[in-house]
């Protein structure tokens, strides 16, 4: 079998909602198992996504949880670790990030802006430096910390560190230790929303603050294809915050994709198209419509195979290493 790279990006409930549709549809229609991936990519949802696939829990037990189906015993965890209802959030609402005072940088933060101004990211910066959000992640995932211990298959978990609003990627070789349910936990830390998690000295937010994909992360892996499932990504409607952040992804994730291809690495990318985006909307906290983003994405990404070679990609034999 091929040689897979999967990137999870970021996008809150409905992105795990996307996540399971697209990966259910590659499970079914592709005759792929993503839990087989060489390596896993996960940014805040994707983060969760990953870590379950690497528990052992099939693509399609993800999707039967999600719409609240019958689970084999496979998908027994699921029920174990999170019970058989989605999580009831507060609406997420950017606006209000921007009305409150934010954090001082750190000088270490600027001390980075000056010496490498060419790799500091000021959205990254902003992000991380939102006043804490009164919600707590670590609460919400603790169950995760649990029930397993760090996967044996490569998982990287991205996150923001807030001191000075550098990428750190958990998992990684050379990244810090932190306990699996912390890191994911930190990697969906969204700022101003839920409140920084500490991870030894350090406190982290969103990875998704510096890229919702970060698929570049893969660019020297000697992979035979990188799935790259970006639920934040997508076609712009209306000139709104929404659509401005579905464009920045997008944007983000076509670059990243760019680096890939330019090192000859073939990747493909399943991102919502307008029926999807329909079913998702712009509270991506929300479990609100979850089984209709499930259905939409596993129809779009199924029609995706009638004119795709990326079955053949996907059973293609691995390159002698």
């Amino acid at each position: 079998m091929a040689r897979v790279g999967l990137v999870l990006g970021a996008g809150g409930i409905v992105g795990q909602a996307y996540h399971a549709g697209v990966l259910a549809a590659l499970e079914h229609d592709y005759g792929w198992d993503p839990r087989s991936a060489e390596v896993i990519i996960g940014t805040s949802a994707g983060s969760i996504t990953g870590s379950l696939l690497r528990s052992g829990v099939p693509a399609s037990e993800l999707a039967a949880w999600t719409v609240r189906a019958p689970l084999t015993d496979e998908g027994r965890l699921l029920e174990e670790m999170f019970g058989s209802t989605h999580p009831e959030l507060e609406p997420f609402e950017p606006l209000e990030l921007v009305r409150r005072l934010p954090n001082l940088p750190h000088p270490t933060m600027l001390m980075h802006a000056v010496r490498r101004p060419r790799q500091f990211r000021l959205l990254t910066a902003a992000l991380s430096l939102i006043a804490p959000g009164e919600h707590d992640i670590v609460e919400q995932l603790a169950a995760l910390g649990k029930k397993h211990a760090w996967p044996s298959g490569e998982l990287w978990i991205n996150t923001v560190r807030r001191k000075d609003g550098k990428q750190v990627v958990f998992g990684r070789e050379g990244a810090p230790y932190a306990p699996l349910h912390l890191a994911v936990a930190a990697s969906c830390a969204v700022p101003g929303y839920f409140a920084p998690v500490r991870i030894g000295k350090h406190t982290y937010v969103d990875g998704g603050a510096h890229s919702p994909t970060s698929a570049d992360l893969l660019r020297d892996r000697d992979l035979d294809l990188v799935i790259v499932v970006s639920p934040m990504s997508g076609p712009a409607k209306r000139p709104d915050i929404y659509d401005a952040s579905r464009w920045h992804s997008a944007r983000l994730a076509a670059r990243e994709v760019r680096t890939l291809r330019s090192g000859k690495t073939p990747v493909v990318v399943f991102r919502p198209g307008w029926a999807e985006q329909e079913a998702m909307g712009n509270d991506f906290l929300s479990a609100d419509r979850v089984d209709h983003i499930v259905q939409e994405s596993f129809l779009a990404a199924g029609a995706y195979a009638a004119h795709s070679p990326l079955r053949d990609m996907l059973r293609a034999p691995a390159m002698a290493s």
